[in-house]
């Protein structure tokens, strides 16, 4: 799972960091595509709504809404956080808003922001997709 708060601690700092190659990298996403939801992490949680907004991409077990909601639960504070859940290779996408949360963000906004999402999904762009749900999830709770 990704945050706006989320570290990355790397050891071995005698490498230079063209050497340093987390296991991170290995997954869907560049280094400049991790930079540029990083920062739609931490945008959102400034701006927001006073949620916590987290990112999850990764396979997901059926079945998928139970799943998403399960990783949700897990969450520091999960009745004011909002996860976007997204399996690629399952081609699923959910949003799960807690209780809090579901005040600033009803069923009907986030049906459009995975709507919006999806287009993006389908245009290829796995990474923009994501960064559009946080810019749009965001938006939606700070107006409310």
């Amino acid at each position: 799972m990704a945050s706006g708060n989320q570290v990355v601690i790397v050891e071995g700092v005698d490498k230079s960091p063209e050497e340093v190659q987390p296991a991170v990298l290995e997954g869907p996403f560049d280094t400049r595509e991790l930079l540029h939801i990083d920062e739609a992490l931490s945008v959102a949680e400034r701006d927001g709504g006073g949620l916590h907004y987290s990112v999850y991409v990764g396979p997901l077990h059926d079945p998928v809404r139970g799943a998403a909601e399960a990783l949700h639960d897990k969450l520091a504070d999960p009745d004011r956080s909002i996860l976007i859940a997204v399996s690629p290779e399952q081609r699923q996408l959910e949003i799960v808003t807690g209780k809090l949360a579901q005040e600033k963000i009803p069923d009907r906004s986030a049906a459009l922001v995975v709507f919006s999402m999806e287009a993006a999904f389908g245009a290829g762009q796995l990474a923009g997709g994501i960064i559009t749900g946080l810019r749009m999830l965001a938006e939606t709770a700070a107006s409310r």
